[in-house]
């Protein structure tokens, strides 16, 4: 497939990136400062540029078949990041009939506050309350556009190895599992969905 890729310069986006190149994917991804992008192969296009710019987005999304966003941040002030670059996502997508999004945000964001685990609950109250406020209007943008999207929520992530084994639910997160995925796994899982219907406009959470 030919997929556009959004925070490819992340742990997550990277772990992306490179399963995505395994798989044989033709990768296009918008990057704001390439030269933290270690990864290089002749089916990898770079595009520099910042997600707020909604021409670099436009230009990532040329020809692509599919969209994944593994997009963060790390300012704990109020800003709008993710949301505005979403934003720009969702009309780039629109604007080329580019269908299938699968979107990265959070376990704890909109109907699933109440599956994290009461410690978590109040970092998001507290010091990360604007970034899920944010994660909360990117996740309503995604769910209100004409796509084919999937959100995915994991638990907190972690660096290591894929492992290929972790849960997967919809609705109430299940007793017994961790707090914590590997980035690595929800790659996989993520570029899984590129080809799947299973959880088309649907919110699944995983964890480890």
């Amino acid at each position: 497939m030919r997929l556009a890729i959004f925070g490819a310069s992340g742990g997550t986006g990277q772990e992306l990136l490179q399963q995505a190149l395994a798989r044989g994917d033709e990768i296009r991804a918008l990057v704001r400062n390439p030269a933290k992008l270690t990864i290089k192969s002749n089916r990898l296009h770079v595009v520099p540029g910042d997600i707020l710019d909604k021409t670099a987005v436009s230009t990532t999304l040329e020809g692509c078949e599919a969209a994944l966003s593994t997009l963060g941040v790390n300012k704990l002030g109020k800003n709008t990041i993710l949301s505005d670059g979403t934003r720009n996502i969702i009309e780039a997508m629109q604007a080329q009939q580019v269908k299938r999004f699968i979107c990265l945000t959070s376990l704890g964001v909109g109907d699933s506050f109440n599956d994290v685990w009461w410690g978590f609950r109040w970092v998001t109250w507290t010091l990360m309350r604007n970034i899920f406020r944010d994660k909360e209007i990117q996740e309503q943008l995604v769910k209100h556009s004409s796509l084919d999207w999937i959100i995915v929520r994991p638990t907190q992530l972690v660096n290591g190895a894929r492992t290929g084994k972790y849960s997967v639910w919809l609705g109430r997160k299940p007793a017994g599992l961790r707090d914590r995925i590997r980035r690595a796994d929800v790659a996989d899982f993520m570029l899984a969905q590129t080809q799947i219907d299973h959880y088309l406009r649907k919110t699944p959470g995983i964890s480890s």
